[in-house]
């Protein structure tokens, strides 16, 4: 209210700063860290030297942020990097170059696979149970089987979202979690406008 009184104009360019958990077992091990965390680790890490990787890292998720851990991962040394995704690969967010840019690397990429259980020993993550899974009537369903893969570390690409209870508060319109505008970027606050991650529909990529 304070901004809206004292400026014309104010942009909400807030970007998604909550992510998404996995919600099974072994979430909170030491090991487990989301992949935003560890790619601005990485970006503000003068020497890469002095950042540790795992030597078998599992990256969950089918975006350009689970590429970016993978590769990254395998780049700082890695032995083994898996990117496992829940659909096929025509449901991965990540562009079919991208997809092939860390095959490139030396990622192995896996498909219907949805996490079940992170499995420990010692307090730090050890491997990680998958629950296959195949569309039944449009909707994914497990289909019985299982599939290990050893993980000294796991990074979590799960999605992210906007987290912040105050907008909704400020009297801000909400679409499927976040921020509501018209085709122009305008909230239905006068004034306000939004863009970005934060925004409802349109271009949310920074290089877009």
């Amino acid at each position: 209210d304070a901004l809206r009184k004292d400026y014309d104009a104010v942009f909400l360019g807030l970007g998604l700063s909550t992510t998404h958990a996995l919600g099974v077992p072994g979430e909170a091990l030491n090991g487990v860290q989301d992949a935003v965390d560890f790619i601005a680790t990485l970006r503000q890490t003068p020497d890469l030297a002095t950042l540790p990787v795992g030597r078998r890292v599992v990256v969950i998720g089918g975006g350009m942020t689970a590429v970016d851990a993978a590769v990254q991962s395998k780049l700082l040394g890695a032995q083994e990097v898996h990117m496992v995704y829940r659909r096929g690969a025509e449901g991965m967010s990540a562009s079919g170059a991208e997809q092939e840019w860390a095959q490139t690397h030396g990622v192995t990429i896996h498909h219907w696979l949805a996490p079940e259980e992170i499995v420990g020993a010692d307090g730090h993550t050890r491997e990680v149970r998958f629950a296959r899974q195949a569309l039944v009537d449009g909707k994914l369903q497990a289909t019985g089987e299982t599939h290990t893969l050893q993980a000294d570390t796991v990074l979590k690409a799960i999605g992210q979202r906007l987290g912040n209870h105050l907008l909704a508060q400020a009297g801000l319109l909400l679409r499927d979690g976040r921020i509501a505008t018209d085709a122009t970027g305008q909230t239905n606050l006068p004034g306000v406008w939004a863009g970005g991650d934060c925004r409802a529909g349109g271009l949310d990529l920074t290089v877009e």
